[in-house]
Parts: structure tokens; C-alpha cells; sequence
């Protein structure tokens, strides 16, 4: 049978929100009324509960029963890998932050897969944790919902699904400073190594690109926006792009420090310099680049508040998820200079 038929499909969970559907009462009501820690009352409405969640099939979720019960001091981090050095520096703020509240960070690594994220938070939830901090959220992810329906307290981190609270760095804002640099300097032909389309961050930094352009009434010329991952080497691979361009931009903001790293390699192996060649702005502020050879201008982004905002939103029971923006700003660095 072709795989994705509609057999070969897993049944979903069902949740204490269908039981409370299909009974016709409220989530609280259903969970207080199958909680076995509790005397087990045998009035109409419980027996009538417990007899739509047998018929539903429903089965509680035991390991995010055990969350709920109370504190292990514990909460789970996940990131895509500890090789970019903004997840580890932002681990190392959440821990700190995590410490003065005498709680303790575990991280687990996915290489920014949506199905090794889930099997780590699983890992993480039944190691008993009182909370998850994700920074792996995509566009259309539901992976939250999810967790929200179990009980899970969770919060994304850095980017977000637009659903589920978050603490993020102001992106739009921060693409916006970076662009806005490098107009003032005189600089009208602006590329942009814009990072993947799925996450919030470079989607809020290409945004704040276009709307810096639109502020200085440049027009948009397309084959200036270039996608790439988060990485050094696609940040090489779009700037060798933009260099081999009829006409190459006079300077490119790269969505973030690795991949401004890889763009000041390839403007340099095209035979130009940085900045007398090529203004350059990278994003995060990740603490090699004030020290390459041309020290590199770029956004910071205070991780600290970042984790601190995310520690007060995963144990804050707010009813409408809440997208905190920390306010980022701009540094600037030998990589940029006026249009000569």
C-alpha cells in the first residue's frame, strides 16, 4: 500500500478536551472526575465521564500526569545543536537563570528535526521535568497544541509558532537596524543572506529588511534576497551568489554571525575586502566576531532577558499566550563603512 494511505496513518490521542466534548462538560471537570489519586465518586455525571472516556478509548497520559503533581527543580531545554554557538550561549543564560531560582537546565539536541524534537521533549517529560523550553519551532508546527492539551507547560524560545507564548528578540526590529546602518552609510544596493523561510527569526529579520528599504524608498530587487540556512557554510554559498551577480550589492546583512562568517569568506575569496569593497552586518553578537580580523558589525540580542522572560512564561498561568520581544540593538563594527 502507498505510504500516507489513510491505514497506514496512527490514530491520534485522544485528550481529556475530547472526553469533555463528547460528555459535554469541562476539561477540569473530566480530569478531577478520572484522577485516581481522588475518591472515586459514583454520581450520574462521573459515572457518565468515565463511561464516555472508556467508549472514546481515552488513556491517561502518565507521565504528563506526573509533571503536573509537582516540582523536580528540573526543566527540559531543546535546541537544534550546541555546535551554534547562540543555542549554547542561550542554554548557558537559561541554566544561570534557571540556577537563581534553584532549578536545573537539562538540554537535549535535535538537529533541528520537527521528529527528534518530539522524541526528545518525550525523553525530557518522562525523565520528570517541570517545564519545556523549545527553540525549534517552525511555521505551522503544532507540536504545542499537542503538549497544551497533556498538560505540559511549555514555552518557545527564540522563535515561536504564533500560537504559544514565547521569548524572542524583537526581529523585525533588529533586521530593521542592520539595514538602516547600512543606508545611512550611503549604501542603496543592499543584499540579504535571509536565512530559511520555516523559522520566525530570519522571516522577522527579512522583514525588517524590507521595511528599512521601503523607509529609504529603495525598491526591492529580488535577486538580492537570498535564502540559506543558519549555517557558515550556506552563508558562503549565498554570498558567493551575490558576488557573482552582474551587479553585486555594495553591502549584505546575513540573517545571523555564522552566517556573516561564511559571507566575509566569500567576499574575500572573490577578491574583495570588507568593508572598503563590501559593508557587512551580521546578527546576535556572538562573541568571536569582535575579534576576526575585521571585526564584524552587528545586532545583540541580550540572551539573558531572553531566558529570563522564558523562565517567567513557563511557570506564569497566563490564559492568552503571550509573545514577549526583547528589544535588541545595534553594535557597530570595522565590517561597515560609507559608500565610497
Amino acid at each position: 500500500m502507498a505510504e500516507g494511505s489513510s491505514s497506514m496513518k496512527t490514530k491520534a490521542r485522544v485528550t481529556l478536551h475530547d472526553v469533555a466534548r463528547e460528555a459535554g462538560v469541562s476539561k477540569s471537570t473530566v480530569s478531577r472526575m478520572l484522577d485516581e489519586r481522588l475518591p472515586n465518586s459514583d454520581s450520574p455525571k462521573a459515572r457518565h465521564v468515565r463511561e464516555v472516556a472508556r467508549k472514546l478509548g481515552y488513556v491517561r497520559d502518565l507521565s504528563a500526569a506526573n509533571l503536573r503533581r509537582g516540582s523536580t527543580g528540573t526543566i527540559g531545554v531543546i535546541v537544534p545543536r550546541l555546535t551554534d554557538t547562540v543555542m549554547a550561549m542561550f542554554y548557558e543564560a537559561v541554566s544561570a537563570a534557571a540556577a537563581q531560582q534553584g532549578r536545573f537546565a537539562i538540554v537535549a539536541t535535535t538537529d533541528d528535526s520537527p521528529d527528534a524534537s518530539r522524541k526528545a521533549a518525550e525523553a525530557l517529560i518522562r525523565r520528570g521535568v517541570d517545564g519545556l523550553i523549545l527553540t525549534t519551532a517552525r511555521e505551522g508546527d503544532h507540536f504545542g497544541e499537542a503538549l497544551r492539551e497533556r498538560g505540559v507547560p511549555f514555552v518557545y524560545a527564540l522563535r515561536h509558532n504564533g500560537a504559544s507564548a514565547a521569548s524572542v528578540g524583537d526581529d523585525k526590529l533588529g533586521g530593521y537596524l542592520a539595514t538602516r546602518h547600512l543606508i545611512d552609510l550611503g549604501h542603496r544596493r543592499i543584499g540579504i543572506v535571509a536565512g530559511p523561510d520555516y523559522a520566525t527569526s530570519s522571516r522577522g529579520r527579512l522583514a525588517g529588511y524590507l521595511h528599512a528599504l521601503e523607509e529609504g524608498q529603495i525598491a526591492v530587487a529580488p535577486e538580492l534576497i537570498v535564502p540559506s540556512t543558519f549555517s557558515i557554510d550556506s552563508g558562503e554559498a549565498a554570498a558567493r551568489h551575490l558576488m557573482e551577480l552582474t551587479r553585486p550589492p555594495t553591502a549584505i546583512f546575513a540573517i545571523n554571525d555564522n552566517t556573516a562568517i561564511g559571507s566575509m569568506s566569500a567576499i574575500m575569496q572573490s577578491g574583495r575586502s570588507v568593508p572598503e569593497d563590501i559593508s557587512l552586518v551580521g546578527y546576535n553578537d556572538i562573541p568571536i566576531v569582535s575579534r576576526l580580523p575585521v571585526p564584524l558589525t552587528t545586532v545583540r540580542v541580550p540572551f539573558d532577558r531572553v531566558a529570563e522572560v522564558a523562565l517567567h512564561l513557563l511557570f506564569e498561568a497566563a490564559e492568552t499566550p503571550e509573545v514577549r520581544k526583547i528589544t535588541p540593538s545595534l553594535i557597530p563594527r570595522k565590517s561597515t563603512a560609507p559608500l565610497g
